[in-house]
C-alpha cells in the first residue's frame, strides 16, 4: 500500500454538535473508522490547523505548503489536505503556485457536517485518497476533490454555498471517480513560476513572514471612485481590481488608479471570474482595457480576482520586483510564444 498523509485544518467535515456547543472535531478517530481508507493505503494523519477556513491566513497556508513540500521530499506518495470549503478554491491555487513535486495533492472538505443526513465528508475523503494513491494522477499537479469530481487547482471554483456539488471549473474536471477509481480525461497545462516554490524560499535574504497588503476592488455600475481614492493614503502592497467585462472601468476610475500603479502593482481582473482578460479589443475612451493597461495596471491573463491576489502576495512575498511580478503573471495570458 502506499503512504499517503492526510493533513487536517478543520472545516465542516470536522463540524459537530456536543451538549449544544458547536466544536472543530480532530478528524484522526474519524478517518479510522472509515474501514475502506484502511484498505487503500497507509495512512497518517496530522491535525495541521484547527480553525474554520474563514479564518485562515496567508501564513497558514504558506506553512501548510511547507509542511507538504517535506512530505513529498520524503517517502509520502501523495497528500490530501482537509479544509473548510470557504476558501478552497485559495488554498488550492496557492499550493499549485508553491509547490514543487510530480507527486499528487488533493484538497477536500464537505458541505455537510457529520451530524446531517447525507454527510458526503466521508465520501469526499476516500475519493481525495483514491485520487492521490492512482499513479496517473502524478504530474496533474494540486487537484480539488469534491462529490467524486478532480477539479485543477487553477481554474476551480465554489459555486454554490450548500449544495454538495459545489465546486466546478472553466475547462471543466480533469476527471471523474468511477467505480471507486480515478479516471482521468485530461491533463492540465503546467503553469509555475521560477523561483516561486516554497522550497526556494528563505534564500538571498527573502522574508516570507512579512505580511503584506493587497486588497480587492470590485468595479460597480456608477462606481464615482470616491472609495478607490482612499487606498492613495491606505499602507498596503498592491491592488487587484475586479473591473467589468474584460477590464473596463468608468472613467471617474482612470486617474486615480493611475496614481495607484506609479505607486505599486496594479492587477486587472474581470468580476465575472472566469475567461481571459482583454488586451486590446476596446480603445479611444478613458476606462478600456487598454487606456487601464497604458497607465501601468497588469492584466491578470485568465486568473479571477482571488487567484491574481493571491498570485501578487506570494511573489511580494518571495521578493519579485515589478517586472517579476509582470513577468509572472504574463504566464497566465493567452499569449503564445
Amino acid at each position: 500500500m502506499k503512504n499517503i498523509s492526510v493533513l487536517t485544518l478543520g472545516g465542516t467535515i470536522a463540524y459537530t454538535w456536543k451538549n449544544g456547543v458547536p466544536q472543530i472535531g480532530d478528524l484522526t478517530g474519524f478517518i479510522d473508522s472509515l474501514d475502506e481508507v484502511k484498505k487503500e493505503a497507509d495512512i497518517t494523519v496530522k491535525a495541521f490547523r484547527q480553525k474554520s477556513s474563514s479564518s485562515m491566513v496567508i501564513s497558514d497556508i504558506i506553512g501548510l505548503a511547507a509542511e507538504i513540500q517535506s512530505l513529498l521530499e520524503g517517502e509520502t506518495e501523495g497528500v490530501v489536505v482537509v479544509q473548510g470549503t470557504d476558501t478552497i478554491e485559495e488554498t488550492a491555487f496557492a499550493l499549485e503556485m508553491l509547490l514543487d513535486s510530480e507527486k499528487p495533492v488533493a484538497v477536500t472538505g464537505a458541505m455537510r457536517n457529520p451530524d446531517m443526513r447525507g454527510a458526503d465528508g466521508p465520501a469526499n475523503l476516500l475519493a481525495a485518497i483514491r485520487t492521490v494513491s492512482c499513479s496517473r494522477c502524478r504530474e496533474l499537479g494540486v487537484m480539488v476533490v469534491f462529490n467524486d469530481a478532480i477539479y485543477p487547482a487553477l481554474y476551480v471554483r465554489k459555486i454554490h454555498p450548500q449544495s454538495t456539488e459545489a465546486f466546478a471549473a472553466e475547462c471543466g474536471p480533469l476527471g471523474y471517480l468511477a467505480e471507486g477509481k480515478p479516471s482521468i480525461r485530461m491533463k492540465p497545462l503546467q503553469r509555475r513560476i521560477p523561483g516561486l516554490a516554497i522550497n526556494k524560499w528563505n534564500v538571498d535574504g527573502k522574508r516570507p513572514d512579512q505580511p503584506v497588503s493587497v486588497p480587492i476592488y470590485a468595479v460597480p455600475v456608477g462606481d464615482d471612485g470616491k472609495l478607490l481614492k482612499c487606498a492613495l493614503d491606505c499602507k498596503i502592497d498592491g491592488l487587484v481590481l475586479e473591473a467589468m467585462g474584460g477590464g473596463h472601468t468608468p472613467s471617474e476610475l482612470v486617474e486615480t488608479l493611475k496614481q495607484l500603479a506609479d505607486k505599486m502593482p496594479v492587477v486587472l481582473a474581470s468580476r465575472i471570474g472566469r475567461g481571459d482578460m482583454l488586451t486590446g479589443t476596446y480603445a479611444g475612451y478613458p476606462g478600456s482595457e487598454t487606456s487601464l493597461l497604458s497607465k501601468g495596471l497588469i492584466s491578470s491573463g485568465f486568473l479571477d480576482g482571488r487567484k491574481a491576489r493571491l498570485l501578487l502576495i506570494l511573489m511580494l512575498m518571495s521578493g519579485f520586483d515589478m517586472d517579476g511580478i509582470r513577468e509572472g503573471f504574463r504566464i497566465f495570458s493567452k499569449e503564445c510564444e
